[in-house]
């Protein structure tokens, strides 16, 4: 395997997942800080941000938009509503398939993949692009109670890399984060240190 300064490297974010993950560890990503920190890690040739879209939702637009002009490829599905059996609303838009065709078809030209997910379902296709000699790295996080990562998955890759360790280093300053409503209160988190 190459130095790490020349290894090839691709990002591919499940954006609802590392959204969730964050926002249970508390704080928010500077995609901004997160393209230079694995930046520096070798050469990056690409990085996929995967997201459903529910239309008549237009609050993640401003996000894909500027993550589409700044360095990503932002991979979008319409989400479908449905209705279970209880009679609520479920809104669902599964980006997996496309995540996984992504990165089969770029296993050849990487030599590591890292995988912004803690979804189990990826385990197979982890597997897979290691038999193709590709290193992996997982970033989730196991010091949720729940941990988010799945276990399988944690096992599987050749590193995993808890986000609450990254947190200085990909994390928005908190006097970036938009003030809270009217209204509502703030917590501890949320205050400048």
């Amino acid at each position: 395997m190459p130095p790490a300064s020349s290894s090839r490297i691709a990002l591919f974010i499940d954006g609802a997942n590392l959204h969730a993950t964050s926002r249970t560890l508390g704080f928010d990503i500077d995609y901004k800080r997160l393209l230079a920190e694995f930046s520096s890690r070798g050469v990056l040739l690409r990085a996929f941000y995967y997201s459903a879209m529910d239309p008549e939702l237009s609050s993640l637009r401003p996000l894909l938009d500027w993550l589409d002009y700044n360095g990503y490829t932002v991979v979008t599905r319409l989400s479908r509503e449905s209705v279970d059996a209880g009679g609520g609303r479920k809104v669902r838009g599964n980006l997996e398939v496309d995540l996984a065709v992504d990165v089969m078809e770029l296993a050849a030209d990487i030599d590591e993949m890292i995988l912004f997910s803690g979804d189990g379902d990826f385990r197979r296709l982890i597997e897979a692009v290691q038999r193709r000699g590709v290193r992996v790295t997982v970033v989730s996080t196991a010091s949720s109670k729940p941990p988010i990562v799945a276990d399988e998955l944690r096992r599987q890759a050749d590193v995993f890399i808890d986000l609450a360790k990254l947190r200085t280093r990909i994390g928005r300053d908190p006097v970036e984060r938009p003030a809270p409503s009217e209204g509502s209160e703030r917590s501890p988190r949320d205050r400048n240190p």
